[in-house]
């Protein structure tokens, strides 16, 4: 059997149709498993809480391995490690308020011994944020110290050119770890994705 890759007369931006054939409105959830996908990862570490259900909802037909840890701090370091052995950024995730805090202390290690590590947070809806919500925590201000750069999601439609901006910034220059925070209705929101163009990523040799 013989199989041909269709490329319209016309099209120079292949990057622009496949978006075109393969865009759907689909949730938050399905669009961050989609994205890390296309970065090349294969497996992430976490723990489950309230704010992320919905990311594990979506994890079951996506195609990318988790690995449970008993607390979050063990993620961030599983994270650590996977990124010393591959060369690869290591994903981790932690839930809101304190699921998010427990990963500080590896993101610290990690800041200081220049390892590229994407750390995935859950928060409570953005409504709620500010407003003393269950388990909420100013995720981004206490990461701050311990990331190159922490991220906060607003829409669902910004999942894909954020998780691309932080893995490219987790291994541009000296490596360190970043952060992205997602709320929770953010990650049961409904859009329509686009997908920038993305590069195999690796870290440079130690």
């Amino acid at each position: 059997m013989v199989f041909f890759t269709y490329r319209p007369v016309g099209c120079n931006d292949w990057a622009v149709f496949e978006n075109k054939i393969m865009s759907r409105v689909v949730s938050g959830s399905e669009i961050l498993l989609e994205s890390l996908k296309r970065q090349k990862v294969d497996v992430f570490f976490g723990l489950p809480g309230g704010a992320v259900l919905p990311l594990y909802d979506a994890l079951y037909s996506a195609g990318i391995r988790h690995l449970l840890v008993r607390h979050e701090q063990a993620a961030a370091f599983a994270a650590d490690g996977y990124a010393r052995v591959t060369g690869k950024p290591g994903v981790c995730l932690g839930t809101s308020g304190p699921g998010a805090t427990n990963l500080i202390t590896g993101l610290t290690s990690a800041m200081m011994d220049s390892i590229p590590i994407v750390a995935l947070t859950g928060q409570v809806p953005a409504a709620l944020i500010g407003k003393d919500g269950f388990q909420e925590a100013d995720t981004i201000g206490i990461s701050l110290p311990s990331t190159k750069q922490s991220f906060a999601v607003r829409r669902a439609a910004d999942i894909p050119r954020i998780i691309d901006r932080a893995f490219r910034t987790a291994i541009s220059g000296r490596p360190g770890p970043v952060l992205v925070d997602l709320p929770k209705n953010v990650l049961m929101e409904m859009a329509e994705p686009f997908y920038p163009p993305t590069l195999t990523l690796s870290a440079p040799p130690t």
